[in-house]
């Protein structure tokens, strides 16, 4: 990934934040039959390792589990992101000189893959996946609502994935770029606007303003 020096995060905690907030990831590898992509909701255990565990599950019919080649898999997570109208700019009227763009936050994280085909596994797994998810709902459900027999069931349908996590890249794209009146103009062009990410994307901005 290309990370101009003013873009490049270093902060493990954050890095780590935006792969909680959003686990579904992306996981490239490339194996026998050449580049493959799965998306795939991750878990993100901090306490192992320098830099954190990613576990997760796939079908066990996933071709994934048949490669030979897995010395070392990406995991792309997607953070907030936010097209930016040039219109935003304070310096448009004075110059002009003002493009579109688009601002994101991602990491990727490096690792070996480890398959992991063990039914104890896999339920504390998808308990602890389970209570992290449910944690704010009204009623958090519980992997023992469901019937034993029907849960072990469909542990048998999966296989455990677990990723050492070897390395960390991250990328703030939030307008570090751009002159301050421009970075506080950005944030009330986002304030505004009815794009998905903007809140996210107007807050991210407004931490650089506030430095």
């Amino acid at each position: 990934m290309y990370i101009p020096a003013h873009f490049e995060q270093t902060n493990i905690e954050m890095m780590h934040a935006l792969m909680r907030s959003h686990p579904l990831a992306t996981l490239v590898t490339l194996g026998d039959e050449g580049l493959n992509a799965n998306h795939i909701p991750l878990y993100l255990s901090a306490e192992s390792g320098q830099y954190g565990v990613l576990q997760g599950h796939v079908a066990r019919a996933n071709p994934l589990l048949g490669d030979s080649n897995l010395a070392e898999v990406l995991v792309i997570f997607h953070g907030p992101n936010a097209y930016i109208s040039p219109t935003w700019y304070a310096t448009k009227p004075a110059t002009g000189k003002v493009v579109p763009t688009w601002n994101y936050t991602t990491v990727h994280a490096y690792g070996k893959l480890q398959q992991i085909d063990d039914a104890t596994w896999l339920r504390t797994h998808l308990e602890a996946m389970t209570d992290q998810h449910e944690a704010n709902m009204p009623q958090p459900w519980q992997l023992s609502d469901a019937p034993h027999d029907f849960t072990e069931r469909l542990l048998g349908a999966i296989v455990g994935i677990e990723i050492m996590i070897t390395r960390l890249s991250g990328k703030w794209k939030v307008s570090q770029n751009q002159p301050q009146e421009n970075q506080v103009s950005v944030v009330q062009g986002l304030s505004t606007s009815q794009l998905a990410d903007a809140g996210a994307m107007a807050d991210l901005v407004n931490q650089g303003v506030s430095l």
